[in-house]
């Protein structure tokens, strides 16, 4: 037995990501940080172990699927929950014991998708043997290729983010050679490390130029609150707030690459405070949300069909609204770079 494991709530502090889709927060979590306190506690179960027990236990959803009848299709949604909750754990136990690698994550995606390709074939194929309809057909090559979509869209969204911010950064770097400038801090990192912050009043700050202002902003009302947050994760947690507030004001530059969108979405603002202050991320169908209408909520009603055209459609209006958020995203970094330029030309003259 560990006796360096800390209480519950201290497991749920350090293995609970700060946003999270709304399943796990509320169907999953409440069960699996409790079983990974005890897993760390109590076994030598390492997080690779958790992540083919879970593969593996999918693979028991699929054979139980692959019946067709309801009775099994209930068997098959339940065995699927629980090789979820599993799914959750192995993350979570690297995080709380320190065990986690990058051979470790790899696993745990290929074996997602491998899970829900092998399931959605067998889930189609059990219900097509038992009605002859072949509408499964084409719902099992839905299925496999909704989160194909999901995961690459994922990435390639990513990737750009990633670039802007790196060509941003070295923008900046070369300001602070030539000038001494801030440091810089991106706005949706501030908020993302923050959920229990104001949300609300540091986008109302942030929204309130007009969508043609420089995305680049040194603004004293919007990086107070922000940048406040960011130095309270190195600071004492007794040091006095408005000393941080000083300090940051004089040190960070916030860039919002999500500033039209803000400013044409307000209702957004209120929305993603309310859904982060309970960890909930407000993309509410991703393909966590898909796979559980398609593998636990269709089969629990013997609503298949159903389920699946519902769950495919919702993902798909969620991954057009981030594509669009990233269009508006790509304005707002071309007002950026725009932006140094001109402060360049003016330096310059």
């Amino acid at each position: 037995m560990r006796r360096d494991i800390p209480p519950l709530a201290e497991v749920r502090r350090i293995t609970e990501k700060k946003r999270d889709a709304w399943w796990t927060v509320l169907l999953v979590d409440p069960v699996a940080t409790p079983l990974v306190r005890l897993t760390a506690k109590y076994t030598r179960i390492t997080p690779n172990q958790i992540t083919w027990g879970a593969f593996l236990l999918g693979l028991v959803s699929a054979a139980c699927f692959a019946f067709g009848d309801w009775r099994w299709l209930v068997a098959g949604a339940f065995v699927y929950h629980l090789s979820f909750v599993l799914d959750c754990m192995d993350g979570k136990v690297a995080r709380l014991t320190g065990q986690g690698s990058v051979f470790g994550a790899w696993l745990d995606f290929v074996f997602d998708r491998i899970r829900v390709a092998v399931c959605g074939v067998a889930l189609m194929a059990g219900q097509y043997d038992r009605t002859g309809e072949t509408i499964y057909i084409w719902l099992a090559a839905a299925v496999v290729g909704l989160d194909t979509l999901r995961y690459i869209n994922g990435l390639e969204i990513f990737k750009i983010r990633h670039t802007m911010r790196k060509q941003i950064k070295a923008r900046v770097r070369e300001a602070r050679r030539a000038e001494n400038a801030a440091e810089l801090a991106f706005m949706e990192d501030l908020l993302r490390d923050n959920p229990e912050a104001d949300i609300e009043q540091d986008l109302r700050k942030a929204a309130t130029p007009s969508a043609t202002a420089p995305a680049a902003v040194s603004d004293p009302g919007a990086g107070e609150e922000a940048g406040t947050q960011a130095q309270a994760r190195s600071q004492s947690q007794d040091q006095d707030p408005a000393e941080i507030q000083a300090q940051t004001k004089s040190q960070a530059q916030v860039v919002d690459l999500h500033q039209e969108f803000r400013h044409r979405f307000p209702v957004y603002l209120r929305a993603r405070s309310f859904f982060l202050r309970h960890r909930i991320r407000t993309h509410l169908v991703s393909g966590i949300e898909f796979q559980m209408g398609v593998f636990i909520l269709g089969p629990l009603f013997d609503s298949v069909i159903e389920a699946t055209i519902v769950s495919g459609a919702l993902l798909l209006v969620f991954e057009l609204a981030i594509i669009y958020k990233l269009l508006l995203s790509t304005r707002d970094f071309t007002r950026t770079i725009d932006s140094f330029e001109r402060e360049e030309v003016t330096t310059a003259a």
